[in-house]
């Protein structure tokens, strides 16, 4: 009797455990700060997160979770400052891997009541929860919306395609097919990408050096699409460097004006400009709209750099003064492009394997550069994965004379948040999906040269600066409030400059921060 009296009371327990019975809440005060650690008072128990939870990593048949997505530093601060310093440590401790979920999830999925058993702070085994957005079926239902601002009439898309070879496989290196066998398959989920994003003007990176291969993407465009799709042919040949950057364009919505120009600096065959009309029918050349496509592939933070290319140390990697040049090199060609064909309207793109706030896209934005990424998504952009840490290698960035004449932009996530395994030269999985690693970049354009630049009022932070851009006080006043999250004021004063800049409060805590601009309240919530 108490032998059976034992065994009902373990079985219970079992009940109890698998039915959420017998489980502790563990409360995440605050997602961004979270760090795993606080799962040691756990371990051994069977808990249930109050908050929902990301998948954060994938790769290779293991999967970690956290209460937030986990941002490359980089991406997010300045190399080496406080903020960077920050975020590494926030990393190191940001997520905890989980053994025995069900099924295939990509990254960025969330799971409502996730409840496991926590073997350690780094470590639980899924019990239940539930599953929900960032889905293939939420990716093949319809393409990010790109109408934040009107509604595209052309919609441009800059892709890495991982090295697209169709001979010469690999030679004798480790990237791209290695036969034409597994191209085939490279093929079908590239083909089935490109064909889904239906763009008018594509800008391709890792593609083969010749013709062939950028004629095939044509071609396959074509014929899944019912559009015709023509490429611009660089005259280059096969036997030259690697790969190479091309575009592909449909004939009836654009047609390539003057020259390609090449830009060479550094790498070869990876930077071009090529100047685009848009075809409305009208026979009235003078109301045509133009607009200049750099498309761009910048040296990898890949092998071995030395002297000022060497690993500083400050999250940039390998290679960054080489691709600090080649950023300024972009510039430079752009000026002399602009005078060659007056047209004043420029779309940079492209793989500039480098994350939001390293130097050569600062370099840029120095420059006058709008980076799209932050236009629209603020810091929540990202289009590329590596050790769970999310962040943008690929951008989009336009001067102030087209930034009023884009609509919209967003990363296509068919890539990056996607299992390895699922790779052409790894499985047979013939879906778009993990075409590459990185993903496509959707921008897009309703051209009106009659419209003006004229920025929207933001609200940015630098360390224990905050920075107020274009409110500058008119007739009807601008100014500023700084409350403590109970409500009570502590600061306010008219906006009389742009930017206008304020020290963050003092003390610890919870700040809001409103501006009265253009009869139009903007609210920020900062804490230090």
């Amino acid at each position: 009797m108490i032998r059976r009296g034992k065994h009902v009371i373990l079985l219970l327990l079992w009940f109890g455990v698998a039915f959420g019975y017998a489980q502790t809440t563990v409360h995440v005060a605050d997602p961004k700060e979270w760090k795993n650690t606080e799962l040691k008072a756990y371990v051994g128990q069977t808990v249930v997160f109050d908050c929902p939870m990301y998948i954060t990593n994938n790769a290779y048949g293991s999967y970690y979770v956290s209460p937030r997505r986990l941002y490359s530093p980089t991406n997010q601060a300045l190399p080496k400052s406080e903020e960077y310093t920050a975020l590494n440590t926030l990393n190191a401790y940001g997520q905890m891997s989980i053994s025995n979920l069900p099924g295939y999830h990509r990254c960025g999925e969330m799971i409502d009541g996730l409840t496991v058993s926590v073997q350690s702070y780094s470590s639980v085994t899924y019990v239940s929860g539930t599953f929900r957005g960032n889905t293939r079926a939420d990716m093949e239902r319809a393409l990010p919306p790109l109408n934040q601002k009107g509604e595209p009439r052309l919609i441009v898309c800059a892709a890495n395609l991982e090295y697209y070879l169709i001979e010469q496989f690999r030679q004798g290196g480790t990237m791209g097919p290695a036969d034409s066998v597994a191209h085939q398959k490279q093929r079908e989920k590239v083909s089935k990408a490109l064909a889904k994003i239906g763009a008018d003007v594509y800008g391709l990176v890792e593609i083969q050096q010749g013709q062939n291969a950028i004629a095939e993407i044509a071609a396959d465009l074509t014929a899944n699409t019912g559009h015709l799709y023509k490429y611009v042919d660089d005259h280059g040949s096969a036997s030259g460097t690697y790969t190479k950057s091309g575009y592909v364009y449909r004939t009836d919505k654009v047609e390539p004006a003057y020259m390609l120009f090449e830009n060479n600096s550094i790498v070869k065959n990876r930077k071009k400009i090529q100047c685009f009309r848009e075809l409305d029918g009208d026979a009235d050349d003078e109301n045509d709209e133009y607009f200049l496509f750099s498309l761009n592939h910048f040296k990898a933070k890949s092998g071995t750099g030395t002297g000022l290319d060497a690993n500083q140390g400050d999250g940039q990697g390998i290679f960054n003064y080489s691709r600090v040049q080649e950023a300024l090199s972009v510039i430079n060609q752009y000026s002399s492009v602009q005078s060659a064909t007056q047209e004043p309207d420029i779309l940079i793109m492209g793989d500039l394997n480098a994350y939001a706030m390293e130097d050569p896209i600062t370099t840029l934005t120095d420059a006058g550069m709008i980076d799209l990424h932050r236009a629209f998504h603020a810091d929540s952009s990202y289009s590329y994965v590596f050790g769970g840490k999310a962040g943008y290698l690929d951008h989009a960035l336009s001067n102030s004379t087209l930034f009023p004449q884009i609509t919209g932009m967003a990363a296509y996530h068919l890539n990056s948040d996607e299992s390895d395994e699922y790779t052409y030269d790894k499985s047979d999985d013939r879906t778009m999906f993990r075409y590459s690693d990185h993903d496509p970049i959707l921008v897009g354009l309703a051209l009106d040269k009659t419209l003006q630049y004229n920025p929207d009022m933001n609200i940015s932070r630098e360390g224990n600066t905050l920075i107020i851009s274009n409110a500058r006080s008119r007739d009807d006043k601008s100014f500023y409030r700084i409350y403590t999250l109970q409500g009570l004021l502590l600061e306010q004063a008219e906006i009389t400059d742009s930017p206008h800049k304020l020290s963050v409060p003092a003390n610890t805590g919870v700040y809001i921060i409103q501006v009265y601009y253009d009869g139009k309240v903007t609210t920020l919530k900062v804490g230090i």
